[in-house]
């Protein structure tokens, strides 16, 4: 190579550096102040009076005071994975942990007391009934409830090789257990006892239930199957949906009942059959729900985040 072309190529990685823009990281700041993250995977929601809260991975919590209009990103405990909420009669919430730690935040769901459930049995599923006691259900049909806000737990099996998967308290007396292989309980005395109330069809595994009463009911499960009982769970019949995405939460008020899924499926109750709601065509799961006044609010994977006009002739998705 001559000399005189040496020089040259000396200076070229230097100039090339001069040319170089300065790296603009401002969308990255920007989408890191958002209150919802691509990272977040939401697991469960609770509605007060006076809030809004929405738990999932991480230790993640988002909490909204205006009924779901704005969102304040907070954080419960670093590696916390948060896979159920419920709201208490005094406006508390208690959150349930995959690591068996039962959480009780405040009011403003901004204090938070972890309890650590006596036992080695992974519970799946929370209830504050409407005395203030806290409960917990999961595998070898294992039920946990305290009467004194985890200072003390009464631990109980109904002796069953059973996942629980569903709790819900109807009334101070009046509560519903539903669980693998097809198997449905209730209680009539607050959960002091609990009695076999039929079985679901083909011992069906279900993701979510939802009761009126110990008589009428429904659960969800896989391939969006919906059963719904009017005898207290003697029969079971299958009712119509637009979709074979697996359901996992169901939600009512006034405005309806409404039933969310796997990629961003929302359904609604019409008669005996269910119709589905426009949403985001996304391949990411929903779960946790509440309903908001006339909004239903639904959010689940990677940051999923939606808030749907729940009346009925003009259900229109707005992604947050």
């Amino acid at each position: 190579m001559p000399a005189s072309r040496c020089p040259l190529l000396l200076l070229l990685p230097l100039a090339l550096t001069g040319c170089e823009a300065a790296l603009d990281l401002s969308a990255v700041e920007r989408q890191h102040q958002q209150p919802t993250q691509r990272t977040d995977f939401y697991q469960a929601m609770a509605a007060t009076e006076r809030l809004l809260l929405i738990a999932g991975n991480d230790g993640v919590l988002l909490a909204s005071r205006d009924q779901g209009a704005s969102w304040q990103r907070q954080s419960l405990a670093r590696g916390a994975a948060i896979i159920d909420l419920d709201a208490c009669p005094d406006g508390s919430v208690i959150a349930l942990g995959f690591d068996g730690q039962l959480w009780h935040g405040d009011a403003e769901g901004a204090h938070w007391r972890a309890h650590k459930l006596p036992t080695g049995e992974q519970m799946m599923t929370a209830a504050c009934a409407p005395d203030g006691s806290w409960w917990a259900a999961g595998a070898y049909s294992t039920v946990l409830a305290s009467a004194d806000q985890g200072g003390a737990w009464e631990e109980t099996s109904l002796e069953e090789d059973a996942m629980l998967t569903g709790l819900q308290f109807l009334d101070e007396r009046r509560a519903v257990l539903t669980g693998e292989f097809g198997l449905v309980f209730t209680s009539e005395d607050g959960g002091a006892s609990w009695n076999p109330a039929g079985a679901l069809p083909d011992e069906f595994y279900p993701h979510a239930a939802h009761f009126r009463s110990l008589e009428e009911g429904w659960v969800g499960g896989l391939n969006g199957f919906i059963y719904y009982t009017a005898d207290g769970g003697d029969s079971w019949e299958r009712q119509e949906t637009p979709s074979s995405a697996p359901i996992f939460n169901f939600v009512e008020n006034a405005a309806g009942l409404f039933a969310v899924g796997d990629h961003s499926r929302v359904l609604r109750l019409s008669g005996e059959r269910w119709e589905a709601l426009p949403t985001p065509d996304a391949p990411v799961y929903l779960r946790a729900a509440a309903l908001a006044g006339e909004r239903l609010i639904a959010a689940g994977g990677r940051g999923q985040l939606l808030a749907l006009d729940a009346r009925p002739a003009t259900a229109d998705a707005q992604p947050q």
